[in-house]
Formats: C-alpha cells, sequence, structure tokens
C-alpha cells in the first residue's frame, strides 16, 4: 500500500501536475497540504474520476487539507481537538478497512510559527502539544496509524542545506525540535529516517534566490507511524523530480511503501 503526502500549494493552480503525477505514481492513499480551496471549490470530480474518494476540509485562500483513497473511507473527522477556538483548516483524518483490521491516517498541515516573536510561534508550539495529546489516545488503540504532512519542522541539522542559516527560524528552534521528538518519544517512527541516515533529503525548497537549482532544501514533510505500521514499513520515497515541473509546488511528494493488504 502506498501512502503520500504533498503540499500541493493551491490545488486548482496545480491541477494538471497533480492529476499527471497521479496517473503516473498510481498510490492508494493521498494526504495534500494547502490546498487554498473551499470545499465545494475542490476539483473533486477530476480526482474522482482517476478512482478516488476525497474528503476535504478547506478554508477560503490559505490552509486546507484534503485525503484521497482508492478505498473507502469507514470514517471521517475534521479538526484536530484541543482547542475551540481554532479556526484554522488544518486537519482531517480517515479509516479505511484492510484485509485484517484497519488503518488510520492523519493529513495534517502544522502551522509555520514565523515570525518567532509574535503570536504566531506559541500557536504553533500549542497546536504540537494538541497533536502529542491526540498521537497519545490513538496509539493506545494498538492500530496501524500513519500521521502524514507538513509538519514545518526541520528535525535535523542534517534535514537542511545550512543550518547556521536557520537557527532563529521557527522550523529549526530547539522547542519546536523537541516537540518533534516528543511525538518520536511516544513510539512514533520517522518513516525516511527508519531506511537512511544519509543528508540531503529535502522535500521543500524556496522559490527564491534559486533554492531549487542550488539544492537549498528542508525536510519538512513527514510520515509518521505507529508501531502497528512501521512494523510494514517496506520502503520510502522523496518525488523531488516534480520540482523542476513548470509551475510547481515548493514542496514536493513524499512516499511510503507499507506490506498491508487492501479488503
Amino acid at each position: 500500500m502506498k501512502i503520500v503526502t504533498w503540499n500541493i500549494n493551491g490545488i486548482r493552480a496545480r491541477l494538471g501536475n497533480f492529476t499527471h503525477w497521479l496517473r503516473e505514481s498510481a498510490p492508494d492513499i493521498v494526504c495534500l497540504q494547502e490546498i487554498k480551496s473551499l470545499d465545494e471549490q475542490f476539483p473533486r470530480a477530476e480526482i474522482e474520476a482517476l478512482g478516488y474518494n476525497v474528503e476535504t476540509h478547506g478554508q477560503k485562500g490559505f490552509n486546507g487539507v484534503a485525503l484521497l483513497s482508492k478505498l473507502p473511507f469507514d470514517e471521517t473527522k475534521s479538526g484536530l481537538a484541543g482547542d475551540e477556538e481554532d479556526v484554522h483548516a488544518r486537519f482531517v483524518e480517515g479509516v479505511v478497512t484492510l484485509k485484517q483490521g484497519v488503518l488510520r491516517i492523519a493529513c495534517l498541515y502544522l502551522p509555520n510559527g514565523n515570525p518567532p516573536e509574535t503570536e504566531k510561534y506559541p500557536y504553533k508550539l500549542k497546536w504540537m502539544s494538541r497533536l502529542l495529546e491526540y498521537s497519545k489516545q490513538r496509539l493506545k488503540t494498538e492500530e496501524p496509524l500513519v500521521l502524514a504532512g507538513d509538519f514545518n519542522v526541520i528535525p535535523a541539522a542534517q534535514d537542511v542545506h545550512n543550518p547556521a542559516a536557520w537557527v532563529n527560524d521557527a522550523l529549526f528552534r530547539p522547542a519546536t525540535r523537541e516537540s518533534f521528538q516528543s511525538l518520536l518519544g511516544l513510539g512514533l517512527t520517522d518513516a525516511l529516517r527508519a531506511v537512511t541516515d544519509a543528508p540531503g533529503q529535502y522535500t521543500f525548497w524556496d522559490y527564491q534566490a534559486g533554492a531549487w537549482q542550488k539544492n537549498w532544501g528542508l525536510r519538512i514533510d513527514h510520515l509518521l507511524l505507529s508501531p502497528q505500521a512501521s512494523d510494514r514499513l517496506i520502503d520510502v520515497g522523496i518525488d523531488s523530480y516534480v520540482r523542476a515541473w513548470e509551475k510547481p509546488s515548493d514542496h514536493v511528494p513524499v512516499w511510503i511503501d507499507l506490506d498491508l493488504e487492501t479488503a
């Protein structure tokens, strides 16, 4: 079973690229972030025509997440518990039935947090605390769980082209990285780091300063797996080639292959 996360940076602006990649890659489940679309404006018909069930949690102009699955959803839920006043569309989860048991996928777009001297950084840390609590509760069920998305977290120095340039950035601050490590401390596995320690495994290149051409990248898109999912991990990959396409997103797809049979 192939599961992908991709910050698409505007689904309608990238629809041609996205559907081309979807046909070529043929994943079972896709988690999209920054769809920048209301639910009713999401290009559902074009994606359903390629064989996917669609669940969106949209917002006008920014944020927004979507789950696409070849398998029907048994249940879906939008929004991350813990703050009723948070109206940002950043979280959607779905459950699908497998030949044995179920799989839960949570698609998330974690706040950026910059500039860190503003209220945006405390919001980021509070959101991460809510995600930690969600993960604690979900791990108690001992079901295969995948947290997939744009975490806006650079976990370690090897995950950024020039660590010194990012020391004061919200993505790389000590409190940010400690919060991410707390998730791993619960028993979640960073899928990519389970298969390689190599540096330069980037998922994002800024549009500015020729970052893509110079390979000045970051790894901020992650798939975190519960023990029941990580036990089934076969492979992980980054489709960095799509960053070279015309009018690309500044992020690229990251995928995992799990040894799970669909029902």
